[in-house]
């Protein structure tokens, strides 16, 4: 279930898109990945069973209500076949099916999502949601690594009722609609189907006297300081798991997880290529020509750099060890520096004077790439 995609983001749609621009959408994502128009192509297949999923739940409404309250937690349980479990995997919707054009897409999404009261245990505990949280680090923080408190809003074990939501010395009472078994039994035209029960969401029981802060919801929305620890090295889109942070669980279930997508920004001089980092230097061109040292920035703040006599513009050197730590340890990168030769744009009558001798005593052996290149162009003029 961690694993699992936001329906709504699997659709690409918002929460608040009305039922039929829903089915606008979902038709449109299912035809671009139906099997018949990607042969073989096993990511399209996967992805229009998701797709398939994803509308199963969100274009039934009561199914979508249990959704938006309780996330992939709501259905992660007993679904049958159409929740991917024992039953034999999710059977995804098609657009061009004949059946769900004269009967409509509902009677489906009972027949193959409804087989297990919606992912619930009949009065048991079920376990919190996951939840994914995105976070912006330094360029430093992510090569040296760092400590981060961030705050998450999520819904925690209700202060009141301890997470029973039950008023104190109350307790549960079978639902009235299914008489405990969670599931109530309805007739579509010939077809008659088992869905989940709508009014205790599949439990068989419900709170005899609910609790007045969360209304008999367990939990209540809460505002929470998380601390988490990144690993030196860490890249750009990749996860932490910080356990038991996500949803508090319903009944005494277990808390779901925190997953922290971790973006690293810019840095103004250094740029990140798996372990090492480059950075191109301006030189003049007289250190180019006659040799030298020069600065070039670096993750430790700056190194001094020998520039040999003559060297070319889009020279490469290595500083080793100035790179980062592999986040799993295994050594550490290098800093690769690029020079290039910087020509001055403006001169005075002094400059220009100087140059113009320094051309006049140059020959072309004082340029061994142009004379090359004119000696290999006489011949191509040739031709």
């Amino acid at each position: 279930m961690a694993d699992k995609r936001d329906y709504y983001e699997v659709l690409e749609v918002s929460k608040s898109i009305t039922q039929e621009e829903l089915k606008k959408a979902y038709r449109k994502m299912a035809v671009k990945f139906h099997p018949d128009k990607n042969q073989g192509d096993k990511t399209a297949e996967s992805k229009f069973k998701e797709v398939g999923e994803a509308y199963e739940i969100l274009s039934d409404e009561q199914k979508r209500a249990a959704y938006d309250r309780y996330g992939h937690a709501a259905f992660a349980q007993g679904a049958g076949a159409g929740r991917g479990g024992a039953g034999g995997g999710f059977q995804a919707h098609d657009p061009f099916d004949v059946f769900s054009q004269v009967f409509g897409s509902d009677i489906f999404g009972d027949i193959f999502g409804g087989g297990g009261g919606g992912g619930r245990s009949r009065g048991g505990a079920q376990r919190g949601s996951d939840l994914r949280y995105d976070m912006q680090i330094s360029f430093e923080e992510a090569a040296f690594g760092t400590e981060k408190e961030i705050q998450v809003t999520k819904l925690d074990a209700c202060s009141t009722c301890s997470g029973s939501g039950s008023e104190s010395g109350s307790g549960l009472k079978s639902c009235g609609s299914c008489h405990g078994r969670g599931q109530v039994t309805v007739s579509k035209g010939f077809f008659t189907i088992s869905q989940t029960c709508p009014t205790c969401q599949g439990m068989g029981q419900m709170v005899e006297k609910p609790c007045k802060k969360c209304h008999g919801a367990g939990r209540a929305e809460a505002s929470s300081t998380i601390k988490l620890k990144v690993p030196a090295g860490i890249e750009d889109g990749m996860r932490l798991r910080s356990r038991g942070n996500g949803e508090a669980g319903i009944r005494g279930g277990e808390s779901g997880d925190l997953h922290v997508v971790v973006h690293i920004k810019e840095h103004e001089f250094l740029v990140r290529d798996g372990d090492d980092v480059h950075c191109e230097v301006p030189i003049p061109f007289t250190i180019a020509a006659l040799g030298g040292d020069v600065e070039v920035p670096t993750l430790d703040g700056h190194a001094s750099l020998k520039v040999p006599t003559g060297t070319q513009g889009g020279k490469m050197f290595r500083l080793k060890g100035k790179g980062i730590k592999n986040v799993q340890g295994h050594g550490q990168g290098d800093e690769i520096v690029r020079v290039i030769v910087e020509i001055p744009t403006k001169l005075n009558a002094k400059q220009k004077e100087l140059l113009e001798e320094f051309a006049k005593i140059s020959g072309q052996d004082s340029y061994p790439s142009n004379k090359s290149f004119f000696e290999r162009a006489k011949t191509f003029f040739k031709r």
